[in-house]
């Protein structure tokens, strides 16, 4: 998930590949690119400010339009990483443009993967989180001329003329996410709940500290029990953590995952504690069942990017951060809510997006 604009999740350096669509294409793990030589992290006081490339979309001028697309993750994972390719596919289709992707890319291949892109003459290199940052210096090389780039940001990005940030602020949604599962406990007369995540960074720690401080919001008293078991998408540690906490008695379990995550929420669903989701809406989902969604899709920011790239609007050298309250995305949802918790849910996330509630000093406060 987000150490701002979420995902510093480490994965496995396997290649995923989707072929769902006749017009997406794939770059293997093989593809090359000129090995040049890295620049240093670009000065944007330095540089001519970022604005709106001439040609969009088809900034290249080749006739086509081309989508890249890496992500650190499993982009078959029905959650996360997936939304952000399949908002690509979605409006690629849309529009008779053409997406190439690449899954499982492992952050020491980063620049080599978008160089790779960049020599198959893609219109915008799309970064599915920020932890793919390596891949930033290729936008400053002669490769990756005349190319659009979308980065989900994080606090070591550095801004530049030559790329598009887009962040959301991780506690914000993740303390509402907790205040929706403190509503449903209280009314359950429930006091344990439970945090399932992969290893433990920055971000997975921050996300549990927002989950807890939400909670006790609303139930002073309720504690939290946070597994990390090393690997956001391994099934088999993921379903040993929310067992050992189901043991323990825990009535609510946020798996906090990635491909692990439809496994851990189908245990809990069959020892009756309820669930969240890691970014996107599945309260239809029945297999597995969620009671909450969580929705911090980067796939809802991304749409927005590829929009603007639509009407020839997308501009270089900004950051847009994506607020909860005041933006759609991200926020949160109770699937099958009472009147009075969507109601009280609604009211917080709207006193968030007004700065009535402080959502920094929460965490500090109640989420130690």
């Amino acid at each position: 998930m987000a150490a701002y604009y979420r995902r510093g999740r480490a994965t496995a350096a396997v290649t995923a590949c989707l072929s769902a669509l006749a017009l997406a294409g794939c770059a293997s793990n093989d593809a090359t690119a000129p090995q040049a030589a890295t620049p240093a992290p670009a000065d944007a006081s330095a540089k001519t400010e970022g604005g709106v490339l001439p040609g969009q979309p088809d900034i290249n001028g080749d006739g086509k339009v081309v989508i890249g697309v890496l992500s650190p993750g499993d982009i078959n994972d029905k959650g996360y990483y997936q939304s952000f390719v399949d908002t690509a596919e979605a409006f690629a289709t849309e529009k008779g443009w053409t997406i190439i992707k690449r899954g499982s890319v492992n952050t020491s291949e980063a620049l080599n993967a978008a160089r790779a892109l960049c020599q198959q003459k893609v219109d915008m290199v799309a970064l599915g989180a920020s932890e793919l940052r390596d891949a930033i210096p290729a936008s400053e090389e002669p490769v990756c001329a005349n190319t659009a780039w979308y980065v989900p940001s994080a606090d070591n990005i550095l801004q530049t003329p030559k790329i598009m940030l887009s962040t959301d602020q991780a506690d914000q949604s993740m303390l509402a996410a907790g205040y929706a599962a403190g509503l449903i406990m209280k009314d359950n007369g429930d006091t344990k709940a439970g945090f399932v995540t992969g290893p433990e960074a920055d971000f997975t720690v921050t996300a549990s500290a927002a989950f807890k401080a939400g909670i006790r919001l609303v139930v002073p008293e309720a504690t939290l029990t946070t597994t990390y078991s090393g690997d956001l998408n391994d099934s088999a540690k993921a379903k040993e953590a929310t067992q050992a906490q189901i043991s323990q008695g825990v009535k609510v379990i946020y798996p906090y995952l990635g491909g692990a995550t439809d496994a851990a929420a189908e245990l809990a669903n069959a020892n009756g504690v309820l669930t969240l989701t890691p970014g996107t809406d599945r309260c239809d989902s029945t297999k597995p069942k969620f009671d909450i969604s969580v929705l911090f899709s980067p796939g809802d920011y991304f749409k927005a990017a590829l929009e603007e790239l639509a009407t020839a609007k997308l501009r270089m050298g900004v950051e847009k951060v994506w607020t909860l309250g005041v933006d759609p995305f991200p926020t949160v949802k109770i699937c099958n809510g009472t009147p009075e918790q969507n109601e009280k849910l609604a009211a917080f996330i709207a006193d968030v997006g007004s700065k009535k509630i402080d959502t920094k000093a929460e965490v500090k406060r109640l989420g130690s």
